[in-house]
């Protein structure tokens, strides 16, 4: 069986050494207002707790979570329990989905609020990367709600060890890097406008983490080539690329990305 154990690589500088996959949770929280190309079911506990363990088999320590999730981080908390040594946690701020809509708010006073939220949903005493979760506005929410000095603040603190943005530009994903320690971008068969900021990544030991790398679900290529592996081969040419987020909860297509990257990677060494 192909694990990703010894292919972790470093998230930039922050100290932390992840996998090259990391495990979505969104579905382990919500099923409304997703993008998904098809309808599922969330897992109940025990399927939750499988899927997790077998993720910790294949080598995946990199767990993404957001309190626009859904339930996503209350069901973690119990579910990771005297786990939490074994995992890099990642969650976010900015956003809150609520009664089916998603609303935006990256005040100092609720940055704070929605961390210690999370630190008490997730059980834990300290979030290892904590990300702004961006509007898609992202030079204005960095410059002008102080929602970057508050994570700063934070991780003086020691409540968070890393932080960053998930945002939605270049620019935005460029200043994200310049004054913190991650970002999170979208780069995919069919969406490669963020590369400058793997590149800059790649050139100054930050960290990124790819979402949509499998452009949610919906990656196709023509002419009997495998879009799984074509992504990947794609991602992780780039040597700016700590780990790709994937959000599935299905077993088999766990244990089918595991393995693909791990023959993509071990093909680059």
């Amino acid at each position: 069986m192909s694990t990703l154990h010894e292919l972790h690589r470093p998230l930039g500088s922050t100290g932390f050494q992840v996998s090259p996959l990391g495990l979505g949770t969104v579905k382990l929280g919500r099923d409304q207002g997703v993008k998904y190309p098809n309808g599922f079911t969330i897992p109940d506990d025990a399927q939750a707790l499988a899927l997790l363990q077998q993720a910790r088999e294949l080598g995946i320590n990199l767990i993404d979570t957001a309190p626009a999730y859904g339930i996503s981080e209350q069901r973690l908390g119990p579910l990771l329990r005297g786990q939490r040594d074994e995992w890099v946690i990642v969650s976010k701020t900015g956003e809150e989905f609520e009664q089916g809509r998603s609303h935006f708010d990256f005040s100092p006073a609720h940055t704070r609020l929605s961390v210690e939220r999370s630190l008490k949903r997730l059980e834990t005493d300290r979030i290892d990367l904590l990300l702004v979760h961006s509007d898609g506005n992202d030079l204005a929410v960095l410059r002008e709600t102080g929602v970057y000095e508050t994570l700063a603040e934070l991780k003086r603190e020691g409540k968070i060890l890393a932080y960053g943005v998930s945002g939605k530009t270049v620019e935005g994903g460029l200043l994200a890097l310049e004054q913190g320690d991650c970002a999170m971008v979208t780069y995919n068969l069919s969406e490669q406008g963020e590369k400058p900021v793997l590149d800059y990544a790649a050139s100054h030991a930050k960290g990124i983490l790819i979402k949509k790398a499998l452009a949610s679900g919906h990656a196709c290529l023509a002419d009997g080539v495998d879009p799984v592996r074509a992504s990947f081969e794609l991602i992780f040419a780039h040597p700016g690329v700590s780990s790709a987020i994937v959000g599935t909860i299905t077993p088999a297509h766990l244990a089918a990305n595991v393995a693909t990257v791990a023959a993509v990677l071990q093909g680059i060494r």
